[in-house]
């Protein structure tokens, strides 16, 4: 497979073989095969049940893992893509529209890599400008105003930090967002899907419920930038993600998520269809539980929520 990570080489070794093993289309070498595939099977599991953090980030940030537009085709229907901020421009780091999900109708708004380079250049590696926020924004608007609920997908490395952007109002951009959608009367649920960065994240990302696939990250700031800071050597991005606590499972401990999607063996990259299933009944669950709630419920549920995390007891101790 093309893309492979570095501890991966193991798995390839395998794959190579049965792949070899299939194209000479000897029925002999059947019982081969099946014994090479199940010694692939529980290798991919031990592998992928034990990552490291920076392993983590690494299938996080994997080129062939699933995208919002490749959500868009596996989860819902008649999904039609809006354009525009009504300001200055449209932002194809931002891609968001209407559509049905399990038949209700619901508002999508997702960060988008892009998957070959004239299209990466092009979504500018989904790292948005003001004007993809304020696109988000009025379709979280305009999901207010028809009663839809929103979901939000979440994979960027961090709002995009140019001049061009900062003249147009990136942080302002950002800022308003997080206070509009604090205050949305419709249900929220974000899912954060591959690389979760700092602002450009949190943009969208203030939902009533706040999903990750299992080998996503959502952090702060990148590993390699906070190890750039701290030691002032990006190399040591490794150890920066372990301290950081970036994981699905580091962050529900926490309270910063509320559930893990599982993921197939091998990562997200792997197969799309199964975890596109996986996604699908975790998201059915929680819209149904907001379903019900009043505006006013999830207004103050949605703050209340996002109060809670970093909290901390200071303990006075008086000197002897």
């Amino acid at each position: 497979m093309p893309d492979t990570l570095d501890f991966e080489e193991p798995l390839l070794e395998l794959e190579t073989r049965i792949a070899e093993l299939q194209a000479l289309d000897d029925p002999a070498q059947r019982e081969e095969i099946g014994k090479l595939e199940e010694r692939l099977q529980r290798l991919r599991q031990k592998v992928f049940s034990s990552l490291t953090a920076w392993q983590t980030t690494q299938v996080a940030r994997h080129p062939r893992r699933p995208h919002t537009r490749d959500f868009c085709k596996l989860l819902f229907e008649d999904f039609i893509e809006l354009h525009g901020d009504r300001l200055f421009g449209d932002d194809p780091a931002i891609v968001a529209g209407l559509a049905r999900f399990e038949n209700q109708s619901v508002v999508v708004i997702g960060h988008q890599k892009g998957r070959e380079t004239r299209e990466k250049i092009s979504r500018n590696f989904g790292m948005p400008h003001p004007e993809g926020y304020r696109k988000a924004l009025r379709l979280m608007q305009l999901a207010e105003k028809f009663r839809k609920p929103i979901i939000t997908f979440i994979d960027t490395p961090g709002a995009y930090p140019g001049i061009a952007a900062e003249e147009r109002g990136q942080a302002e951009a950002i800022a308003r967002n997080l206070r509009e959608m604090s205050a949305l009367r419709v249900p929220v649920v974000a899912v954060v899907t591959g690389e979760g960065g700092s602002g450009g994240a949190l943009a969208i990302g203030v939902g009533n419920r706040v999903l990750m696939l299992r080998y996503a990250v959502y952090s702060v700031i990148s590993p390699e930038g906070c190890a750039a800071i701290l030691w002032g050597d990006a190399a040591k991005a490794s150890e920066a993600a372990e301290i950081m606590k970036i994981t699905a499972t580091d962050l529900q401990r926490l309270g910063v998520i509320d559930e893990v999607v599982p993921e197939p063996a091998g990562g997200a990259h792997r197969d799309w269809d199964v975890t596109a299933l996986n996604l699908k009944a975790v998201l059915a669950d929680h819209l149904r539980a907001l379903r019900g709630k009043t505006e006013a419920a999830l207004v103050n549920e949605r703050y209340e929520r996002f109060r809670r995390i970093g909290a901390f007891e200071e303990e006075f101790r008086p000197s002897a």
